[in-house]
């Protein structure tokens, strides 16, 4: 299935109009038609939005994943601690990596 008819299944499902769906997401209900008219798919950007909206994730959306089965995914904003510590860390080698991780666990284990 598209993602496109997958969306406007989950619009049906969830019993929202449209024109409501547009103002939830804040895309332009000229844009939703087009992904229906025009046989087109909402641009990656537009996705968590969208996901945010159905209560779904972007696996389940992109028709991956079991339905009754949910991934956890955590948003964080551009500029924020955990934004800059994400960024660092994706810059790192494996061995790094892997050091971050033991130190965070010892963290936690201190904690509690």
């Amino acid at each position: 299935m598209k993602i496109n008819d997958r969306i406007f299944d989950l619009i049906k499902e969830k019993g929202i109009t449209q024109k409501e769906f547009s103002a939830r997401t804040g895309i332009p209900q000229s844009t939703i038609s087009d992904w229906k008219g025009k046989d087109l798919n909402p641009s990656a950007g537009k996705i968590l939005k969208i996901c945010e909206v159905l209560d779904v994730t972007p696996y389940e959306l992109l028709g991956a994943g079991d339905p009754d089965e949910k991934d956890e995914y955590i948003m964080v904003g551009r500029g924020t601690d955990e934004f800059e510590i994400i960024c660092n860390y994706t810059k790192l080698r494996r061995r790094s990596k892997e050091r971050l991780q033991g130190y965070l666990q010892a963290l936690l284990d201190n904690e509690k």
